[in-house]
Formats: C-alpha cells, sequence, structure tokens
C-alpha cells in the first residue's frame, strides 16, 4: 500500500509519506493510482469527500430535528394546558350564564302565579284566599 502507480511513465514509486496528496512534479492527480492499480487519486479525493459531506450534513439535520423536536415537546404542553384552561373558564362562564338565565326564568314564574316574596319582608307568611 505504499506504492504509488503512475500510468504517465508506468512507474512505482515509493509513496512519499510526507504528503498526503502527491506532488504533481511526481505524477499528475489524474494519473496517480494508489496502492492497488484501480483506485484512482481523483475518485478517492472525490468518494471521500462525498462521504465526509453527507455524514456532515446527516449530523446537522439529526441536530436541528433533535433541537425542533425537543422545543416542540416543551411548548406544546403549556400551550395545551393553556388551551384547556380557557376553556375551562369558557364552560365555567356558560354555566354561570345559564344559571342566571334559570333564575330569571324562575322569578318570572313566580311573579306571574304571585309566589315571588316581597324583598322587603322575606318571611312573609303566604296566605290562601
Amino acid at each position: 500500500l505504499q506504492c504509488l502507480w503512475c500510468y504517465t511513465n508506468n512507474t512505482c514509486i515509493d509513496y512519499p509519506v510526507r504528503s498526503i496528496l502527491p506532488p504533481s512534479s511526481l505524477c499528475s492527480l489524474s494519473n496517480a493510482r494508489w496502492g492497488v492499480c484501480w483506485i484512482n487519486f481523483e475518485a478517492l479525493i472525490i468518494a471521500i469527500a462525498v462521504v465526509a459531506g453527507l455524514i456532515l450534513v446527516s449530523l446537522a439535520v439529526c441536530c436541528c430535528y433533535c433541537c425542533y423536536c425537543r422545543r416542540r415537546s416543551r411548548s406544546r404542553p403549556d400551550e395545551e394546558e393553556e388551551q384547556l384552561a380557557r376553556k375551562r373558564e369558557e364552560r365555567r362562564l356558560q354555566s354561570l350564564q345559564r344559571k342566571h338565565e334559570r333564575k330569571l326564568k324562575h322569578d318570572e314564574i313566580r311573579k306571574k302565579y304571585g309566589l315571588l316574596q316581597d324583598s322587603d319582608n322575606p318571611y312573609s307568611r303566604f296566605e290562601n284566599e
């Protein structure tokens, strides 16, 4: 794996370990093969870049998705609690309104039949005629 094969002059050169990529003075990048003759340096660099890019993009997507889910899960109970409190308050107000309407209706019926007591003397005796 320490062999650098160059197609331009069909020679196998010891790989220059000090530099990551072989210098163009030894062999051009498109004609250089690494270790085995079929691994092209340009293709290897492109493949590594694509894989690294995919890994970075997938990590970024995962991080964003997780942050979004956390933010959403934190805010959701608060919104649900507020919504439940609003509905509870609406039901309570509707109940009070219905109770008031029933009281008015019952007072009208009592007044119609003379059953409504005077507010001046609430303990006055009811007399049959």
